[in-house]
């Protein structure tokens, strides 16, 4: 726990990416299984359980010190872990620390009624810093500027293999890794996961630019609908004794279980030995497909009832495949893959648009020039349930990550609406000691009621100007939260709006962010909640 301490509090204040590379691989080289295989999942994110949840941590600090303090002090700092690590009262000198290995052992077989004194017995042994730790990963909430893909260049380097090896191997290997470092160090085989119903690292475009428009031509591109959905990946395997079947989103969760309707639909007699689908999830009727805020519904439901399934159906549009009937098809090119997954539609009979798999091969569209596709894309993005284009490269390969010049997305002009701030709160890690975070309104006759929260969209420079202008104009005060004279304008940016019952003003946004502050433009002449209201789909 020391060396892991250690590690986290160097990364946390080194700046640069090949700095904090050589810390990861010193600590490596330096420390044992499985110990360092802990670690790398905390860093990657790949820690599948919260060892305590954040309540926890406050009920025990507040219970230690007085909850004024904590409140004045949590706000001062901006962040819970830091907040409690230094304000911890208890100190026991001279005890030996568990190593890394034994703190996650422990947690995972305390009973739920022991995990507080659990905690607060490792927390009285710890310095700060380690504290520090403990809690940043206990409750994953590690921030120190290494993301997933960053772990797995690192690892790369550290056994002189390509990060592509790691990527394939990544989601069919679990924590604490020995298998996998010991293939790296040269001491065991490559991990077998052949067999195994995993997630395949996905591919990603960029966004378009004019020169590429200007540039198109029609021999070249494959062009399809973007659909407002969740890119996920469907996953099944008839080798094994026990057919398996599963349903991954873009970050490689499993979410078989929120959708058990689709996987239903997907008949072992339809797979050939494996097949790995990449696609579109969405709720769909027949053919129709509904809006984002449909699918919003089905996301994150452990169980979805029968009446949910029944009026929210899932479905799929299948823009890819990896891998059909056992064949790898990675290495193919994009038509070629195409031809394939038509094929394979075509011997299923899944055809037309009353097939019961509830599978829909994406339809490819046309363009003869870049005028053509100008006025197809602005076509296209009339459907609400569609965010616009996607336009790839016909001989691209299926490469993880996001390849320059082989995928691109032309995603719909947001909409925009300008709205008033009402509160502000300061944000976490590296703006904590900002007021980053903003709820803004829109007028319903003289009141401000509000609409969405948004903490992104703007530049480090006007993060500057908007905190100081909150701490000049804050009029209240409820816990972190700050209440704030009703005359600064935002010009809010967003993808949808949708009906809400759960909101006051009765909408939500959907990825709102700041597009521009106005600080030119009266609150009194802001948007009304019936404009608002106004860019609700029906």
């Amino acid at each position: 726990m020391q060396a892991f301490s250690d590690l986290l509090e160097q990364l946390y204040y080194t700046a640069g990416t090949k700095a904090k590379s050589q810390l990861i691989l010193h600590y490596l080289a330096t420390t044992p299984d499985p110990d360092r295989g802990w670690a790398i999942a905390a860093m990657a994110g790949t820690l599948r359980f919260d060892f305590f949840k954040r309540n926890t941590v406050k009920k025990l600090i507040t219970e230690r010190v007085d909850p004024e303090l904590f409140a004045m002090s949590y706000d001062y700092v901006g962040e819970v872990s830091e907040t409690v690590a230094h304000l911890w009262p208890e100190f026991t000198l001279g005890e030996a620390l568990p190593s890394l290995s034994e703190v996650v052992d422990t947690f995972a077989n305390v009973s739920k009624q022991k995990v507080a004194s659990t905690l607060a017995n490792y927390l009285t042994i710890m310095t700060p810093s380690q504290r520090w730790a403990l809690l940043k990963l206990g409750t994953r909430g590690l921030r120190i500027g290494v993301s997933a893909r960053s772990i797995k260049q690192i690892l790369a380097e550290y056994g002189n293999q390509d990060i592509t090896e790691v990527e394939k191997l990544w989601h069919g290997v679990t924590p604490p890794y020995t298998d996998l470092l010991a293939w790296l160090e040269g001491n065991g085989p490559k991990p077998d996961i052949s067999n195994a119903v995993t997630f395949h690292p996905v591919m990603l475009s960029h966004p378009i630019a004019q020169d590429d428009i200007d540039d198109f031509s029609p021999e070249q591109w494959q062009i399809e609908h973007k659909f407002d959905g969740i890119r996920v990946q469907l996953v099944c395997n008839t080798t094994k004794e026990e057919p398996e079947k599963a349903l991954f989103s873009r970050t490689g969760d499993d979410i078989s279980h929120a959708f058990p309707d689709l996987l239903d639909s997907v008949d072992g007699n339809m797979v050939i030995d494996n097949m790995v689908l990449d696609g579109e999830l969405l709720v769909m009727h027949n053919d129709e497909v509904d809006t984002f805020n449909a699918l919003q519904q089905r996301l994150n439901k452990k169980k979805p009832t029968a009446a949910l399934m029944k009026t929210n159906p899932a479905g799929l549009i299948v823009y890819d495949a990896l891998m059909l009937d056992g064949k790898h098809l990675t290495e193919s090119p994009l038509t070629t893959r195409r031809r394939a997954l038509e094929a394979w539609f075509d011997k299923n009979g899944i055809q037309g648009h009353d097939n019961k798999s509830r599978l829909h091969l994406s339809e490819c569209l046309s363009a003869d020039s870049p005028t053509d596709l100008r006025a197809l894309h602005k076509k296209v993005c009339e459907n609400r349930a569609v965010e616009g284009l996607m336009i790839k490269r016909s001989s691209s390969h299926y490469v993880p990550g996001r390849p320059k010049g082989q995928w691109y997305k032309w995603k719909r002009d947001p909409l925009v609406v300008d709205a008033v701030m009402m509160y502000a709160q300061r944000g976490h890690g590296k703006r904590s000691s900002f007021y980053s975070d903003y709820t803004f309104g829109a007028w319903q006759d003289e009141q401000l009621l509000p609409i969405g929260k948004a903490y992104s969209g703007f530049t480090d420079e006007e993060l500057k100007k908007l905190d100081n202008w909150v701490r000049r104009n804050a009029i209240g005060r409820f816990g972190p939260v700050r209440e704030v004279k009703k005359e600064l304008v935002l010009e809010v940016a967003f993808d949808a709006v949708h009906p809400s019952k759960r909101h006051k003003s009765g909408v939500a946004l959907r990825f709102p962010r700041i597009h521009r502050i106005r600080w030119d433009k009266p609150a009194n002449e802001a948007d009304t909640l019936i404009n608002v209201k106004a860019l609700i789909e029906s």
